[in-house]
């Protein structure tokens, strides 16, 4: 893994040093892609010079996640302003989820998976220009996968202890045998293996809604299919820890965040009062499934409403807008879902003509290995959700807001297990991969 890490380090230096490079052609620019990495920035600067963790005027408490803004502060304190020193730490951040992707592989399918796995992050070229962008999508993409990663250690881990379970069962007398089911059922249903991944698991998939809120239904969805689902050789008490545990984990990681915004706007809210005025970005009636904020300096809401009710007016007016034009809907999420599963790039500033087009082309051959890949994993139900349902749920949350492919790339990381699975059962069909076993 050393030469895995060294090169998808020194592949993101060097753009990392060729992206501010470009940017300061422009004198005074910050970031390749105007938007949101102003934003991000200056809710930093707030944070490092004055203390609060406030934005524009009348000020706004609750309008991001704290975990990037966060970041690049932390980042501030070390390093000043200097945006190159930003760039270079948010490289090593992508470096590390290749990292995380070359584990998520090895647990999955071993070690000829992992290794292929990360090499293909390490080497990805929209993952690793997007590591050196002032976004949030590095850091989230990195919280994520290490989500993962725990589960499907936890699920190991517990497939594990079953098998040995039944094992020592069988070689004992049938007292011996019933007493030993008794105990499993009883205090490890609780305190059981696994547990402590769980937790973990539930404080990655925290961290990684404190920097994006899209991931906080994943820990109770996991928790909900541990407690419900079908997992063979692992009888469902087993479960239960995990489950708890996981929750347990989550509510710990958001409860400060929670609280926090609690005393601030005076009403209970977990992620950010950003999704009202992002929903309507996507459904109003001049909503074109491109991004265009311009819509709240227009209507001025900030002027008289406090920050909650412009988040709830917008909310109700996405809603309505949803009610009232279902076909106009339905039209706009196809738009989404073709940005966001674009194999191009929709930022222009982004698009270097017919380099370009080979990075498509390299993300089709992905797309195609890892289709390959889940069909060849089938029937391992966690295997293949592990690995292709983050996408799936990202493609699915960004038909209704704005689809882009930076929402995509945070998940493709995952992704890139199946196509490891699929490049090898192609290229090796005598010694095709299978599933571990992890559920």
């Amino acid at each position: 893994m050393g030469a895995l890490l060294a090169c998808a380090l020194a592949v993101r230096l060097g753009l990392a040093w060729g992206v501010q490079q470009r940017v300061e052609r422009t004198p005074g620019r910050l970031c390749l892609v105007a938007g949101d990495a102003e934003g991000y920035w200056e809710l930093a600067r707030n944070v490092v010079q004055r203390g609060e963790f406030t934005l524009y005027t009348p000020p706004r408490r609750v309008l991001r996640m704290p975990g990037f803004p966060l970041w690049l502060a932390a980042g501030m304190r070390l390093f000043g302003e200097r945006v190159l020193w930003h760039r270079l730490g948010l490289a090593c951040v992508g470096t590390v989820a290749c990292g995380l992707t070359c584990l998520l592989g090895w647990v999955l399918g071993g070690r000829p998976v992992g290794r292929c796995a990360g090499w293909l992050a390490a080497l990805h070229p929209g993952l690793a220009g997007l590591s050196v962008l002032l976004l949030s999508e590095t850091l989230f993409a990195c919280c994520l996968t290490a989500s993962l990663v725990c589960l499907a250690l936890l699920l190991r881990s517990v497939r594990r202890h079953s098998r040995g379970a039944n094992a020592s069962a069988l070689r004992e007398p049938t007292g011996l045998a019933q007493t030993a089911s008794s105990r499993a059922t009883g205090g490890e249903a609780l305190f059981g293996p696994g547990w402590p991944w769980g937790g973990l698991c539930g404080v990655l998939c925290g961290l990684a809604t404190l920097v994006r809120p899209t991931w906080l239904p994943i820990a109770p969805l996991a928790a909900l299919w541990l407690l419900l689902g079908r997992t063979p050789a692992v009888p469902r008490a087993r479960l239960r820890g995990p489950a708890l545990a996981l929750i347990a984990g989550l509510v710990l990681t958001m409860t400060p965040w929670a609280w926090r915004n609690w005393r601030v706007v005076g009403h209970p809210v977990v992620t950010s009062l950003w999704a009202g005025a992002s929903l309507y970005d996507g459904l109003h009636p001049g909503a074109t499934g491109v991004s265009d904020m311009r819509f709240i300096e227009a209507d001025g809401l900030f002027d008289s409403l406090t920050e909650y009710e412009v988040d709830r007016h917008y909310r109700a007016a996405a809603q309505q807008f949803a009610w009232n034009n279902p076909r106009r809907v339905f039209e706009l999420g196809v738009v989404k879902l073709s940005r966001f599963w674009n194999p191009l790039l929709n930022a222009g500033e982004l698009d270097p003509g017919p380099i370009g087009w080979l990075v498509g082309a390299w993300e089709l051959a992905l797309w195609v290995a890892a289709l390959r890949g889940l069909w060849h994993w089938r029937r391992d139900c966690w295997a293949v959700c592990l690995t292709a349902g983050p996408v799936l749920f990202l493609s699915l949350v960004h038909c209704v807001f704005i689809g882009s492919v930076r929402y995509r790339l945070p998940a493709e990381y995952a992704l890139l297990v199946a196509s490891a699975v699929g490049l090898l059962v192609t290229g090796t069909p005598g010694r095709s991969p299978s599933p571990r076993g992890v559920g």
